[in-house]
């Protein structure tokens, strides 16, 4: 080996090559792994149903009856996904939300039946918002064509409280008003509830990927748009003071929707919160792999490995994801 091989400048030569060269070096060296036990599985229960029901802008994901709950859960729990984040379909809605909030709700029913069947093997986390128990769409209570805050966050602690008491581990608050942890989690302490965690929809940005969850979830919004209460997408700092606002007000863990356009912010608030950071990567998201995937444009697993992988390389603790399932059956086979 000649002398420019071994030093350059007096210092001996970097050939990084030399830690990628086989699949065993790359296994021994790989900075971000991704775990099953990172992942939170959405699951949507629909009241009046008796089967089954595909998500036409989501292939693979699906609507189920509550009798199919405990077996759906039970085929991820085997996969070693323990974390699920529940949202209700009502038969039923209006103008107030009423059945959001009662104790034979979709959502509280579903609770129940995991408790029953899981006790606490499993993390169960539910969605408090109204979007898919109001007639008109919206996350909040509506007057004179705009939500209302503070009527909205009335309902929201009655919402977050009804979970509770059928067993939910976490609340997850994502209407967007603000001082919405904090109105929950004095209801919470209220009615005894100490133990119930929140998981703050701290940095819900206003994003046009969302469009398949409103299909899913019925929850299209019959007028205007949501642009008054989810943030904005083109800010950072304003972001930043939401989610320093979840953390005084009591959130236990800090989220950020959607995940992989705002991998910044993921990692900003990783430096700036000691709190768990969670991405959910969003409808859309996987939409788009879903579709380029079922073109032949992309290889469905690889990209599906690499989006996830870099969002923990963001520095997210927690991954929502609707890819759950497939993630988890590559991790199980490597």
């Amino acid at each position: 080996m000649n002398q420019n091989e071994v030093e350059f400048n007096g210092f001996p030569r970097v050939r990084l090559r030399r830690l990628r060269r086989t699949t065993a070096i790359r296994d021994l060296l790989q900075e971000t792994r991704l775990s099953v036990k990172d992942l939170v599985c959405p699951i949507f229960i629909q009241e009046g149903i008796d089967e089954p029901k595909e998500i036409e802008l989501m292939p693979g994901i699906f609507r189920i009856p509550l009798k199919n709950l405990v077996k759906n859960i039970q085929e991820l729990y085997d996969l070693g996904v323990k974390t699920f984040l529940i949202f209700g379909i009502p038969k039923s809605k209006n103008d107030k939300a009423t059945s959001a909030y009662r104790i034979d709700g979709i959502v509280q029913k579903s609770v129940k039946t995991l408790r029953q069947n899981f006790g606490e093997k499993i993390v169960t986390v539910t969605d408090v918002c109204l979007c898919q128990y109001t007639s008109h769409g919206h996350c909040g209570i509506i007057k004179n064509n705009v939500a209302n805050n503070d009527e909205s966050l009335k309902v929201l602690a009655k919402i977050a409280t009804s979970h509770a008491e059928a067993g939910t581990d976490f609340v997850a608050p994502s209407a967007m008003m603000d001082g919405q942890v904090k109105k929950i989690r004095k209801a919470l302490d209220n009615n005894n509830f100490n133990n119930v965690g929140i998981i703050g929809y701290s940095a819900k940005l206003s994003s046009n990927l969302y469009t398949p969850f409103r299909d899913a979830s019925h929850s299209t919004p019959e007028f205007g748009d949501r642009k008054s209460y989810q943030m904005p997408f083109h800010n950072t700092n304003e972001a930043l003071h939401e989610i320093m606002m979840d953390v005084k007000e009591g959130a236990d863990i800090i989220m950020i929707k959607p995940a992989l356009p705002y991998l910044d912010l993921i990692y900003k608030t990783r430096q700036a919160t000691l709190l768990p950071v969670c991405a959910y990567s969003v409808s859309g998201e996987y939409s788009i792999v879903k579709a380029a995937a079922l073109e032949g444009w992309v290889n469905e697993d690889e990209v599906v490995m690499e989006f996830t992988t870099c969002i923990k390389r963001a520095g997210a603790d927690i991954i929502i994801s609707y890819h759950a399932r497939k993630i988890a059956e590559i991790l199980n086979n490597p």
